[in-house]
C-alpha cells in the first residue's frame, strides 16, 4: 500500500491539494502554446512566437537562469546573497579581460573565477564574521560595480586593449562561442551537405498552432550557442547534486537547521562556504556570458540588473531548480519583446494575460466553493476562503483592465514595452508570495556550538 501511494501520479502537497506531476506541467504547457497561438492569430503578431523571438528569449534567458541558479546554491545553505548582480559584474570583466587575449573559453572560465571571488568574500563576510546578510550583499554590489569600473579605466584605456577598441567604459571585442544548428530540421549543415530548412517553411506558412510550434522549436534548435547548451544542462546537473547525493543533501541541511547539522557531524562552516563560491561561480558564468554570448563586448552597465532578476526567479520557482528556468524563461520572453515585435507583440499578450486571468479568476471562485463547508467549522478555511474570493475579484479586474486596454489600443508605447520584464518580476513575486516556503534557516546567524 505504501509503495503504491508513493506512485500514485498525483500525490497529496502538503497544502492538502494535488501535487502537479509532469503529465500536468505537459498538459498546462500544451493548453499555454495553443493560447498563445490564438491571441497571434487574433492579433496577426507574428512575432509572438516566432523562431527569432524564441531564440532571443533563451538568449536573455540564460543569464538570468544561472544567476538565480547561484542564488538557489546559496541560499538551500542558508546564506542570503542579494550580491548576485556584483558577482555578476566581476564576471563580466573578468571574462573580457581573459577573452580578449586569450580566447572566449578561457574568458569563461575567468568569468566563474571572478564571480567566486566574490562569493568568497561574502562568505567570509557573513559566515565567519557574522556580518548581516543583506548588508554584505548590498557592499558587494557597490564594489563590484566601483571595482570594473576603477579596473576598466586602467587597464582597457591603454597600450594593446585601446588600441583594439578598449575604452574606460568597454572592453576590446572578443571572440563570440560557436553556435550549433540542428541538420535536418533547421537547416543545418551535415559534412559539406547543406540540409533543408523544414521547421523553417513550416514556420513561414503562419498555421494555427503548427507555425508555432515549428517556430518554437527552430528557435530552440539554430544557431544555438554551445555555452548555452552547458548552461541547459547545469539545470539536472544541479537538481542531481542538491537532491541525489550527500554532499548536497548537508548544504540543505544547512539551510533548513544548521545546529541539527552539526549535531549529525555536518562541517557547516565548510558547507556554507562551498555553496556561496559556487553561487559566485554561477553568478559570474552569466556574467561571462553575456560578454561571449548576448553582447562579445564588455560594457559598463552591461548587467542591467539581471542578477536581481534572477534573485525574482529563485523566489519564483520556490528555491527549487525547475521553477527556477520556468521563471528564467518567462522574464526572459518579456525581455525578448523588446527586440522582436515590440509594441505589437506586447499587445498581443495584454489578450494573453487577460484570458490566464479569467482562468485564474475561474478556478480560485471553484476553490472558494469547495472550501465553503469547511469555512464554517474552521477558521484556518475561513481565511483561505477569503483570500481565493479575493483573489478572484482582483484577477477579474485586472483580466478586465487589460481587456479594456488590448481593444481601445492598437500598440503598447515602446516605454512599457521596456519596461515589461521588470512589471513582470514584480506581478510574479506578488502573485506567487502566498505559496513560497524559502529554507527555513536561511539568512540566520550560525555560530557554531552556540544555544539556539
Amino acid at each position: 500500500m505504501s509503495s503504491a501511494t508513493e506512485t500514485a501520479p498525483a500525490r497529496k502537497a502538503a497544502g492538502g491539494g494535488r501535487r502537479l506531476r509532469w503529465p500536468h506541467y505537459l498538459l498546462i504547457a500544451s493548453g499555454l502554446l495553443v493560447l498563445l497561438s490564438l491571441v497571434r492569430v487574433i492579433d496577426d503578431a507574428d512575432p509572438v512566437t516566432s523562431s527569432g523571438t524564441v531564440s532571443a528569449a533563451l538568449r536573455l534567458a540564460v543569464p538570468i537562469f544561472l544567476a538565480g541558479l547561484g542564488g538557489l546554491w546559496s541560499e538551500r545553505s542558508g546564506v542570503i546573497n542579494i550580491g548576485l548582480e556584483g558577482m555578476m559584474i566581476l564576471g563580466t570583466w573578468t571574462g573580457a579581460w581573459a577573452g580578449f587575449q586569450w580566447g572566449p573559453w578561457i574568458g569563461v572560465l575567468a568569468g566563474i573565477i571572478g564571480g567566486a571571488l566574490g562569493g568568497l568574500l561574502h562568505a567570509i563576510a557573513t559566515v565567519s564574521f557574522g556580518v548581516d546578510h543583506i548588508v554584505s550583499g548590498v557592499a558587494i554590489n557597490i564594489l563590484g560595480l566601483g571595482l570594473t569600473q576603477f579596473l576598466a579605466g586602467l587597464i582597457f584605456d591603454k597600450g594593446e586593449a585601446k588600441a583594439l577598441g578598449g575604452g574606460p567604459r568597454q572592453s576590446p571585442p572578443v571572440d563570440p562561442i560557436p553556435t550549433l544548428t540542428l541538420p535536418v530540421l533547421s537547416g543545418g549543415k551535415i559534412g559539406g551537405w547543406q540540409s533543408p530548412d523544414w521547421l523553417g517553411s513550416l514556420e513561414r506558412h503562419h498555421w494555427f498552432l503548427v507555425s508555432d510550434l515549428a517556430g518554437i522549436v527552430r528557435g530552440l534548435t539554430s544557431d544555438m550557442s554551445l555555452l548555452t547548451l552547458v548552461a541547459l544542462l547545469l539545470l539536472p546537473a544541479s537538481f542531481f547534486v542538491l537532491w541525489r547525493t550527500a554532499f548536497g543533501l548537508r548544504i540543505r541541511s544547512c539551510g533548513e537547521d544548521a545546529y541539527a547539522a552539526e549535531s549529525l557531524g555536518v562541517q557547516v562552516y565548510r558547507m556554507k562556504y562551498a555553496a556561496v563560491m559556487i553561487s559566485g561561480g554561477f553568478a559570474g558564468l552569466a556574467g561571462a556570458f553575456l560578454v561571449t554570448v548576448a553582447a562579445p563586448i564588455y560594457q559598463d552597465g552591461q548587467t542591467n540588473g539581471r542578477g536581481f532578476i534572477g534573485l525574482a526567479a529563485m523566489i519564483f520557482g520556490n528555491w527549487r531548480p525547475g521553477g527556477l528556468a520556468a521563471g528564467s524563461l518567462l522574464f526572459g520572453y518579456t525581455d525578448a519583446m523588446n527586440v522582436r515585435g515590440g509594441g505589437q507583440s506586447a499587445h498581443a499578450l495584454l489578450l494573453f494575460v487577460a484570458i490566464l486571468l479569467i482562468g485564474v479568476a475561474v478556478w480560485q471562485g471553484v476553490r472558494a466553493n469547495r472550501l465553503l463547508p469547511q469555512a464554517a467549522l474552521d477558521a484556518a478555511h475561513r481565511r483561505d476562503m477569503r483570500g481565493a474570493v479575493v483573489g478572484s475579484a482582483l484577477s477579474l479586474v485586472t483580466a478586465a483592465a487589460l481587456l479594456t486596454w488590448f481593444l481601445l489600443s492598437d500598440i503598447v508605447p515602446g516605454e512599457l514595452v521596456s519596461f515589461t520584464p521588470h512589471l513582470t518580476t514584480l506581478l510574479v513575486l506578488a502573485l506567487a508570495s502566498q505559496r513560497l516556503r524559502m529554507p527555513a534557516a536561511n539568512g540566520i546567524r550560525y555560530r557554531r556550538g552556540e544555544a539556539r
